[in-house]
């Protein structure tokens, strides 16, 4: 026999396909990607999803397990949309989801904060960078827009390039300069190669523009402005995502690599780095991806005047605002 169902009693009455808390607000965006962005997430078990996304989908029939609660309805709602597109609905690569932002970052901002000294170490690491950032840009991206794999292929290679390009350069000058300034070559490459990956990897939306709709969630259209503006709220996220750890740690270094302690357990050198940008990075996924909102809205009058027309045309109307998926 299945497992018994119930309908839902009036205490259970509320829209589970919005977040929980007001996304009008900083704080509550916060802690609603507090929520789906926990690196205790990333490990959740194939079954432990799909356990999770039936019972949000009980739950949005009107039925449910006997003896859930209301928090364990929002734990599943939190996995599900933790490990499943907003978009698509697809199962999404573990390593590419922003839960596993802190354990991948981590790993590899330590190795770019360590390893900078030498042209080929700096090669290697923004390599390594740019490759875990253009598995996150395509798993997160608004997979409305269609982006071929020459395409994804062509914002990795020209992303790996500038990062290259950018850190070996400043790091030939920042050499002759003051130590710290060397120590922060990192962040630059990383922060300039973002600045490239990001929009190439999304270029059909740039292109093509990305899908609008109505307050309603019904697509009217596609808007090129609206692209452009949720791909630079992406940039500036990830950038700032990086910055506190990439900026805050080499000052840290700096400052007790005189030391005896620090002299005599060179071992101890990656993993101090490592384990403190996941300090950094704990806070810092959630911050970032708060900083603006996920369903961005638009003023009507601002879109392209093609745009205008045609949803006039659609609706028989014009609409004070448009809205869409940013991505993260």
């Amino acid at each position: 026999m299945g497992e018994e169902k119930y309908l839902l009693p009036k205490e259970f009455n509320f829209d589970i396909t919005k977040p929980r808390w007001d996304q009008g607000t900083f704080f509550g965006r916060l802690r609603h990607f507090a929520s789906i962005t926990d690196p205790r997430l990333a490990i959740a078990s194939q079954k432990e999803l799909e356990a999770a996304r039936n019972l949000v989908n009980d739950f949005k029939r009107g039925m449910m397990p006997r003896g859930t609660t209301v928090e364990q309805i929002w734990k599943a709602r939190h996995l599900e949309q933790s490990a499943f597109h907003p978009d698509s609905g697809e199962l999404m690569n573990t390593f590419g989801r922003m839960s596993f932002q802190v354990p991948g970052g981590m790993a590899i901002t330590g190795l770019l904060l360590q390893f900078y000294k030498t042209p080929f170490q700096v090669a290697s690491m923004q390599w390594m960078n740019q490759s875990f950032n253009a598995l996150v840009n395509y798993t997160n991206r608004n997979a409305a827009s269609t982006i071929t794999k020459k395409q994804m292929f062509l914002a990795y290679l020209t992303a790996t390039v500038t990062g290259m390009g950018v850190a070996v350069g400043l790091n030939r000058s920042a050499a002759l300069a003051t130590p710290i300034l060397a120590r922060w070559v990192p962040f630059a490459a990383v922060a300039s190669a973002n600045a490239v990956n990001i929009p190439l990897s999304r270029q059909s939306e740039i292109i093509s523009g990305v899908v609008i709709t109505d307050e309603n969630d019904e697509p009217v259209g596609n808007s090129k402005k609206c692209a452009i503006k949720g791909i630079t709220q992406v940039v500036t996220s990830r950038i700032v995502m990086a910055a506190p750890g990439m900026l805050l740690l080499p000052l840290i270094v700096e400052r007790i690599k005189h030391t005896k302690f620090w002299r005599n357990y060179k071992w101890v050198h990656l993993p101090f780095q490592v384990i403190g940008v996941g300090g950094f990075l704990l806070f810092m996924v959630p911050i970032a991806c708060s900083l603006f909102p996920q369903k961005c809205k638009y003023r009507f009058s601002k879109l392209e005047p093609e745009v205008q027309e045609s949803i006039r045309a659609k609706l028989g109307k014009e609409l004070d605002y448009v809205y869409f998926n940013k991505g993260l």
